[in-house]
């Protein structure tokens, strides 16, 4: 049997996950706006100039740091409550294409992520996919975060799952596809017959082009409520007018004069960092 692998951000949905639901987890009081902001800040600049191994080593530990003593039952609940309303307009029309087309083909379709299972696993259901291979954070014995990895399915151990899921499943992976973002995902790529690059950050396009890799972009909305499936344009000037709008609203609470926006600086940062020489 075949197999298509996918990752999660940025080629099955347009944003991180763990930051698109930042929202519930802010409304259900387990982060603060000040949170929130700094999270939009970092997923503007991933969209934008992508994320080494370094960067998504710091972001994992922040996250960890910050989810600390969370119950786990407590997010699976809020995530389960907000899934439909958070994931929906963030899913790419490209990859459930894909998906379709792979799953009329008899192939498992699969999706591969760090992030958390908590999330992965009822979007998984959500999207009708067969498996699911997800980060695994650690509990104590009452079922709250500990702040330490039980399961990090990052770079090489993506690869370890995947052989794991195939001997169990009796899956061919040289005659598998595999669906990534990023240059972290090369051993993901390369432990399939078929390597696809999806809105590849630079690293990952340049061993793309090098290795005759196919490369896609997926850039459509799709909204499936009710079965229907209607396509929109997915552009990082919504979440700018997101951040924008967060931050005004912020800010008049507080009675205080309004300053730029932190889309307005966030766009002049990624201007001055894209026109480096």
């Amino acid at each position: 049997m075949e197999a298509a692998f996918f990752d999660l951000d940025k080629t099955v949905i347009a944003k991180a996950s763990v930051v698109a639901f930042g929202t519930p987890f802010y409304r259900e009081g387990l982060i603060s706006r000040r949170t929130i902001l700094r999270a939009l800040w970092g997923q503007l600049v991933y969209l934008h100039l992508g994320a080494d191994e370094a960067k998504i080593a710091r972001m994992r530990s922040s996250v960890l740091a910050l989810t600390k003593g969370w119950d786990q039952a407590r997010v699976r609940a809020i995530v389960e409550d907000a899934l439909e309303a958070v994931v929906e307009p963030i899913i790419f029309a490209e990859a459930l294409e894909l998906m379709d087309e792979h799953r009329a083909a008899g192939r498992l379709i699969v999706i591969v992520s760090a992030s958390p299972e908590e999330i992965v696993g009822p979007l998984a259901r959500y999207l009708g996919v067969d498996e699911a291979i997800a980060s695994r954070a650690r509990v104590d014995e009452v079922g709250r975060y500990t702040g330490t990895m039980e399961f990090d399915a990052f770079g090489p151990a993506k690869v370890v799952a995947m052989h794991d899921l195939a001997a169990r499943r009796g899956l061919d992976l040289t005659r598998s596809y595999a669906y990534s973002d990023s240059a972290t995902d090369l051993p993901m790529l390369e432990a399939v017959g078929h390597a696809v690059a999806v809105n590849a950050d630079r690293d990952l396009a340049r061993v793309a082009a090098e290795r005759d890799w196919e490369i896609r972009e997926f850039s459509r909305s799709v909204q499936l409520g009710g079965g229907s499936r209607r396509a929109t344009p997915v552009a990082l000037g919504a979440a700018l007018a997101m951040a924008g709008g967060g931050a005004a609203l912020w800010w008049r609470t507080r009675r205080r004069p309004l300053p730029p926006s932190p889309a307005q600086v966030i766009q002049r940062e990624l201007n001055r960092r894209v026109s480096r020489p």
